[in-house]
């Protein structure tokens, strides 16, 4: 059964039109039971599936369709339907927008709710607290720091999910293997997203080590790192670094170019901020992330896997992309590149600036 995969994108303004409206036309849906579970016979059983995706650029964007059409893929497979066409929103990076559609989702007694990013999952923990509704996050890179799960191995509670943890010494020593005469390191990030803590610290203990010093700036929207990043260019940095941030991501298509105008490459925790624009990006593939994500839904309403039990699984990291208009811009030479980074073991991928992964597939 095919589905709608049209994202509604809700403003706190019309939040709650758009909500009564969903309610009307959901009032007939068939349900299982709330709060997840396996059913003997699932055959033709129906799944309510809410989706709640922190924000709109191009990470998030890719997980949650890769979410939705693992969930197709599997529907067809087992014979059952999950229903998220009602359930499935952006919360347009606006804390109260979330809070206000996860309370939504608890009422429309969804079987199961996953948020996309560190924030969302966050929200989404505190609506369904007094519930039984299980959670599978995706995309947080810090469960245990984020206090969405005891440990990594056994989750307890009814929340598991997929991690995109980072390996920010990988980043770093990919850095000083395609300059190593960089004198100064700029760490571009938003202190409001827990995603970003651990590997900005990592990154300080890696740069005190070595005695390279670096400039931390900050903002908490796109004009406060457009702001953040003149001033790391006026401080004449050499390089710059900003891991799994939101934030970020989605100033990148803003920023780019004047960094590039400088002759600094962005050096980031996703291939996405790479097709946004950054020199280069290094992660998980957030397109099986979203695959993942979707077979452990599965397997919870499904099967009744017991999301306590569910260790988080965090992705390998295998690539690192460069973007090719960027590298050629700032005066780098993509061979040089290759043969830097295939003897610290990586591949190089290609990517040019577009908006979305669906510009770059045609």
């Amino acid at each position: 059964m095919k589905k709608n995969t049209m994202i509604r994108t809700i403003t706190a303004a019309a939040l709650t039109l758009a909500m009564t409206a969903a309610l009307t036309a959901c009032s007939s849906q068939p349900s299982s039971s709330s709060g997840g579970g396996s059913s003997s016979e699932p055959q033709g059983q129906v799944y309510k599936v809410g989706v709640l995706k922190y924000m709109d650029h191009a990470s998030l964007d890719q997980i949650q369709e890769n979410v939705l059409k693992e969930l197709d893929a599997r529907s067809a497979e087992l014979g059952v339907t999950f229903d998220y066409a009602d359930y499935n929103f952006s919360g347009q990076g606006d804390g109260t927008t979330l809070q206000q559609i996860a309370a939504q989702l608890v009422s429309d007694e969804v079987d199961i709710i996953v948020p996309i990013a560190t924030p969302a999952a966050q929200v989404v923990q505190a609506a369904i607290q007094d519930t039984d509704i299980p959670m599978v996050f995706a995309a947080v890179s810090d469960p245990v720091t984020a206090k969405l799960v005891a440990d990594m191995d056994a989750p307890g509670g009814n929340i598991t999910g997929v991690s995109d943890a980072l390996n920010t010494q990988v980043i770093m020593d990919l850095m000083f293997a395609a300059d190593p005469d960089i004198q100064s390191v700029g760490l571009l990030y938003s202190k409001s997203e827990d995603s970003s803590t651990k590997p900005i610290e990592e990154a300080k203990a890696y740069l005190e080590a070595k005695n390279i010093p670096y400039e931390e700036r900050t903002g908490t929207n796109t004009d406060e790192i457009s702001s953040a990043a003149d001033a790391l260019i006026a401080a004449g940095v050499d390089a710059i670094f900003t891991p799994t941030d939101n934030t970020v991501m989605k100033a990148e298509l803003a920023i780019f170019e004047k960094l590039q105008d400088a002759g600094i490459p962005h050096y980031t925790g996703a291939d996405s901020f790479a097709l946004n624009g950054a020199f280069f990006g290094y992660g998980v593939d957030y397109t099986q992330l979203g695959e993942e994500t979707a077979d452990m839904v599965v397997d919870i309403l499904v099967n009744g896997a017991n999301p306590a039990e569910m260790p988080v699984k965090v992705l390998a990291h295998e690539t690192a992309t460069i973007n090719t208009e960027v590298c050629q811009a700032i005066g780098m030479d993509l061979d040089e590149l290759k043969e830097a980074f295939g003897a610290l073991g990586f591949g190089v991928a290609e990517i040019t600036t577009a908006q979305s992964f669906g510009d770059v597939q045609g």
